[in-house]
C-alpha cells in the first residue's frame, strides 16, 4: 500500500488534484484516477495534474494532466495557474516566471505580486490537420467557419488548437445554449478524430463575452482556460471583438482575461487557489 500527498486546487471553480512527483514517487497510469474524480465517493475534480522534473535543458518541470475519466490530455489554461502557484507555494522553485514542458509544446506561467498568474499560451493553430479535425465540405483551410454534420442538421464551429482542441459556437444568450445537449453530441464527434472541447461564446462587446464549455471526458466545468483562449481568438478572427486588447471572459466560475494579436502569442491572466492538502492510501 502507498501514501501520497496531494493538494486540491482549483482556478475560477475549474478544479485539480495536484500531486507532486518531484519529491514522492507516483506513476499515474497506475492509479485509480476515475476513482479518485468520483465527487461523492472520491476527492473529485476535474483534472489531475502531475508535476514532474523536465528531461529538456533550459525548461524547469514537466507538466501532466490527466481528465476525470482518466484520458491524458495535451494542456489545461487553468491548471497552468494552479501549476505555476503550486511549484511556488511549495518551494519547488523560486522563479516568478516559470518554463514548464506539457505534451504539446512550453508554456510560461508567471505570478503577479497581486496573486494573479499570467500564461503564455503559445500561438493558436487553424489548419484541420492541427485540430484535428476532419471538413466533410469544401470550406477549405484555414477557415472560420467549419460544418459538423449532426442528425439535427449542419452546426457552424470555429475549430483552434491551444495546444488541445477546440470547437466555438457563437450563441445569442450563452444562459440558454444548450450546452450539454449539443456538446456531447460534438466532443465526440468522428470529424473530431481526438475529440474535442465545445464552447458556447456569447458577444457583450467588443472586449468583453459570456462563455461555457464542455470539455471532453469531463463535461461542463466552471471555467476553461483554454476554452476561454480559443473563443476569444475565434471571436478576432469572425471580427466580433478587437485585436490587440484585453478581452474579459466571464465564466460560470469567474472571469479570465485574454489578449491576443494575430502575429503573438495568446496570453491569459487569472486566478490560482489551494482549497485543502491531504493523504491518501492506494495500492
Amino acid at each position: 500500500m502507498n501514501t501520497l500527498k496531494f493538494t486540491k486546487m482549483h482556478g475560477l471553480g475549474n478544479d485539480f488534484m495536484v500531486i507532486d512527483a518531484v519529491s514522492q514517487d507516483f506513476i499515474p497510469e497506475h492509479a485509480p484516477i476515475a476513482a479518485w474524480a468520483d465527487r461523492f465517493r472520491g476527492i473529485g475534480f476535474d483534472q489531475l495534474l502531475v508535476v514532474g522534473r523536465s528531461e529538456t535543458e533550459g525548461v524547469d518541470f514537466r507538466y501532466r494532466i490527466f481528465n476525470a475519466d482518466g484520458s491524458e490530455v495535451e494542456q489545461c489554461g487553468n491548471g497552468a495557474r494552479c501549476f505555476a502557484r503550486f511549484v511556488t507555494d511549495k518551494g519547488l522553485t523560486d522563479k516568478k516566471e516559470i518554463c514548464v514542458e506539457t505534451a504539446k509544446g512550453i508554456i510560461f506561467p508567471k505570478l503577479s505580486d497581486n496573486g494573479m498568474v499570467t500564461v503564455n499560451m503559445g500561438k493558436p493553430k487553424f489548419m484541420p490537420s492541427e485540430i484535428p479535425f476532419v471538413p466533410v465540405s469544401d470550406e477549405g483551410d484555414d477557415a472560420c467557419i467549419y460544418g459538423v454534420h449532426l442528425e439535427s442538421g449542419i452546426q457552424p464551429v470555429s475549430c483552434v488548437n491551444m495546444g488541445n482542441p477546440h470547437a466555438v459556437i457563437v450563441v445569442d444568450d450563452v444562459e440558454c445554449a444548450p450546452v450539454r445537449e449539443t456538446g456531447s453530441l460534438i466532443e465526440p464527434h468522428r470529424q473530431f478524430p481526438e475529440r474535442v472541447n465545445v464552447g458556447f461564446m456569447q458577444i457583450v462587446s467588443r472586449t468583453a463575452i459570456r462563455l461555457r464549455v464542455f470539455e471532453r471526458g469531463v463535461g461542463e466545468t466552471q471555467a476553461c482556460g483554454t476554452g476561454a483562449c480559443a473563443a476569444v481568438v475565434a471571436g478576432i478572427r469572425l471580427g466580433l471583438l478587437d485585436e490587440g486588447k484585453t478581452v474579459e471572459v466571464i465564466l460560470p466560475g469567474g472571469t479570465l482575461y485574454i489578449e491576443w494579436a494575430r502575429s503573438g502569442d495568446v496570453m491569459m491572466t487569472g486566478p490560482a487557489e489551494t482549497v485543502f492538502e491531504g493523504e491518501l492510501a492506494y495500492s
